[in-house]
């Protein structure tokens, strides 16, 4: 079985694209206006918002309307609201704010060979610590739901750019699927298709892929990477918790075809430039913060990890033992939990420094800028040292995030 294949892959009949389409909903969490101006643009259009849930809506205490979510892709199924492209893949250019434009390929992982757990040997791995109380929101909707909608992206290794680079340069002779402005300044997206022939050389493009993957680690300790899970793993992990339920459900049933087996992604290279990895910082709030640094600087040595404390109107640095950690992040987020399980104080993870300095500055408060930590490591980092801490990493920002668009039916 194949790791990423084509799939039956729909898209809207009749709608507006510019109302269809909406960003992940683990986006824009602590900023509710922002999914209150989607919902006043989308009305009662058709759109996959009708579709998901929010963790915004999720934080004000809404529960998931399992109900009416299940009828509206049931009555967009029964009344032929989706074209359908069978064993099919879409070609996807995205032009983001900064105007570089990023490239990706949408088809199906096999979760029977991905496993977001620590200590996983998969060939399909989470990057990052998977936050188990996460998962069941996700696993309530998708349990039901006859029809997935992803935002999953999934990261290759590719050095040699010989998966997507090939379909960038003949992309004019593929048949536009479509071309828009995502809402909300996501910038512009166009999709094409990818079937037969091309689909073939992809798929081709794709196994020889895994083999220079499987040769370039060989030589390291822990088995190898071959596709890692950029965004959106914890709705990753909920199909595989999906999937996993229904085979304990059916014993014996063969479930090799069953669409349950599979989810859509995304598939990204990670050394395409316009792929920016950032750190994402953290704020301890309401703490002793003479303290935390304290419980920092017995983790440190010289030339370690620089890790700059903001606190007030006063700062430094403190030097994260490379010994300790392959990643600032890997020394630096256990001490903050050990520290945290044993006294007052909460933490936030933040993305812009200057957002961290703004909340540094207030009383008890301990801002922590981590450095980048350089994209190329990360297959490596993940095939010899496991899964990285949670929040150790942001790819772009939140509007470049993925919007939902095409979507695979599931049951």
């Amino acid at each position: 079985m194949k790791l990423f294949q084509s799939a039956r892959i729909l898209l809207p009949k009749e709608a507006e694209l510019e109302k269809w389409a909406v960003i992940a909903c683990d986006q824009f969490t602590s900023d509710l206006s922002y999914w209150q101006r989607v919902r006043a643009c989308v009305g009662e259009a058709p759109s996959t918002l009708h579709m998901v849930l929010p963790e915004a809506e999720l934080e004000i205490g809404k529960k998931p309307n399992r109900t009416a979510i299940y009828t509206v892709m049931a009555d967009m199924l029964a009344n032929g609201g989706f074209q359908e492209y069978a064993d099919s893949y879409v070609y996807v250019r995205r032009r983001l704010q900064n105007g570089m434009v990023r490239q990706g390929i949408v088809g199906m992982v096999d979760l029977e060979q991905y496993d977001y757990r620590a200590g996983s040997a998969s060939p399909i791995r989470a990057t990052e610590k998977t936050v188990l109380e996460r998962i069941p929101p996700r696993m309530e909707i998708r349990s039901g739901a006859s029809l997935e909608f992803p935002h999953v992206i999934m990261l290759c290794d590719d050095e040699t750019h010989s998966l997507l680079d090939p379909l960038w340069e003949k992309q004019e002779e593929l048949p536009l699927l479509y071309d828009f402005e995502l809402m909300e300044g996501g910038g512009r997206i166009t999709g094409r298709l990818v079937s037969g022939e091309d689909a073939a050389a992809f798929d081709e493009r794709m196994a020889a892929y895994c083999a220079r993957c499987m040769e370039k680690y060989r030589d390291y300790p822990g088995s190898q990477v071959l596709l890692a899970v950029g965004d959106g793993n914890h709705s990753l992990a909920a199909a595989k918790d999906c999937y996993e339920a229904l085979k304990r459900k059916c014993p014996g049933r063969d479930l090799s075809h069953s669409p349950a087996r599979f989810a859509l992604v995304e598939l990204e290279n990670i050394h395409d430039d316009s792929q920016v990895f950032e750190p994402i910082h953290r704020i301890l709030m309401d703490v002793d913060t003479r303290a935390v640094r304290q419980a920092l600087e017995v983790h440190c040595a010289p030339g370690g990890y620089p890790v700059t404390w903001l606190c007030g109107g006063e700062q430094g640095t403190l030097y994260l033992s490379r010994e300790e950690g392959a990643l600032a992040a890997a020394v630096l987020q256990p001490v903050l939990d050990d520290f945290l399980s044993a006294h007052p104080g909460r933490i936030d993870y933040i993305h812009g420094a200057e957002t961290v300095a703004a909340l540094a500055a207030q009383e008890n408060s301990l801002g922590l800028l981590l450095p980048p930590m350089g994209k190329e490591a990360l297959f490596r980092n993940v095939t010899i040292g496991g899964v990285l801490p949670r929040k150790t990493f942001s790819m772009g920002h939140a509007r470049e995030k993925r919007y939902y668009l095409e979507g695979r039916k599931i049951q």
